[in-house]
């Protein structure tokens, strides 16, 4: 099976509504944590399932241990977002967020997870805001601790062939924490969006 992907006008017009989805989601964040959040470009791409490890690899390049958090969404666009984190910002972040003694397991783990639902519900909210859709959300869970980058994103866990990724990366002004959100819409949700995309050009 293959799958079209977005042509130039489409993948433009998501860039926008991402890079104000993201824009949304860094302030939301900048305000929890009373820093300034630093915002990557938005980075789109279709990708087949043998070819995430080496897709994400490439976006995030990461050598490191991660951790990382997963919450579906659904309604008129379905998919699922990943927050990964780098282990070595974690400290920092616990530092803005007021733990001052080393975190036990289980509040790292409500930290992630606290975190990670801000990202994503700004994130994905403003997306659909953009397209004047409603979403509903599952739980944030999380799914990796302090393993290799290519287990979280191993194949044989993911249920699709073809995903629209689109990923974006968080920063913290004078810190070491990363994060690196990445939002995939598998092959039934990207026709959806691409109707949502068109409806959205035609607007304007």
């Amino acid at each position: 099976m293959t799958i079209a992907a977005l042509n130039a006008d489409q993948t433009d017009a998501l860039q926008e509504v991402v890079n104000i989805a993201m824009g949304q989601a860094g302030d939301r964040l900048a305000r929890t944590l009373d820093v300034f959040v630093e915002l990557s470009v938005p980075r789109i791409r279709l990708v087949h399932v043998s070819e995430v490890i080496r897709t994400v690899r490439e976006m995030i390049s990461n050598t490191s241990l991660v951790s990382a958090v997963r919450q579906a969404f659904f309604d008129e666009l379905r998919g699922e977002a990943v927050v990964i984190y780098d282990n070595a910002g974690c400290k920092d972040l616990a530092n803005l967020m007021g733990y001052n003694d080393e975190l036990s397991a289980l509040e790292e783990q409500e930290l992630l997870l606290d975190v990670s639902n801000v990202l994503v519900g700004a994130c994905v909210n403003g997306v659909a805001q953009q397209f004047g859709a409603d979403l509903s959300f599952s739980p944030p869970s999380i799914i990796a601790e302090k393993i290799p980058l290519d287990l979280v994103m191993s194949p044989e866990n993911l249920s699709w062939q073809y995903a629209l990724l689109v990923e974006v990366n968080f920063g913290l002004e004078n810190s070491d924490f990363k994060s690196h959100l990445l939002i995939l819409m598998a092959e039934e949700g990207i026709d959806t969006l691409r109707g949502s995309l068109d409806r959205l050009m035609e607007a304007i």
